[in-house]
């Protein structure tokens, strides 16, 4: 299922918008405020559309878009005032006043092109970012020299351990980071 990651200044607008989207069957991965937050979330999912509006509390939707990894498609809702300005590229736009069918259509459209390119991706051996990497080669470090670990044994227990939490191999080298450090 391709998550979807709702971003409003006003979060009441936000819930409004995961109301419509959950009834209609999409999965809603978190409702935000603001750019920073929307990172956060999207950190943590390698798919998914970012649906908002144009401006939030700390940032512009093309300043979001511009950070969003390759996975992530943004759905920008906004003024046909706005619009007008002319939208970044690979952004796909919907004017206000939101006709909740045109949404709906829209979004349904870039899921399922989503989808394909997951799918596809599945079948190609995944590679995590350099960011990403760098987190969990640190705490395979820590590992090797605070118990003298060989790197594999380093791997394989950040391995378990994300297995046996539920949470990604990320996560859990930023717990070893945060517990050894």
């Amino acid at each position: 299922m391709i998550n979807i990651v709702i971003v409003f200044p006003n979060i009441s607008d936000g819930q409004k918008i995961k109301n419509l989207l959950v009834r209609n069957g999409f999965e809603v991965a978190g409702v935000c405020s603001s750019g920073a937050q929307a990172m956060s979330i999207t950190d943590e999912l390698d798919y998914g559309v970012v649906v908002c509006g144009y401006k939030f509390n700390d940032m512009i939707y093309s300043e979001l878009y511009a950070e969003l990894e390759g996975g992530f498609q943004m759905l920008l809702v906004a003024s046909p005032g706005k619009l007008s300005d002319g939208v970044e590229d690979g952004v796909v736009a919907v004017d206000m006043p939101l006709k909740a069918n045109d949404m709906i259509e829209t979004l349904d459209e870039m899921v399922q092109a989503l989808e394909k390119v997951r799918k596809q991706d599945r079948k190609k051996p995944r590679q995590r970012n350099i960011a990403k990497q760098a987190i969990i080669d640190k705490a395979k470090e820590v590992l090797m020299k605070n118990r003298n670990m060989s790197e594999e044994e380093a791997h394989r227990y950040l391995q378990k351990n994300s297995m046996d939490s539920g949470n990604s191999m990320v996560e859990t080298a930023r717990m070893v980071l945060d517990l050894m450090h």
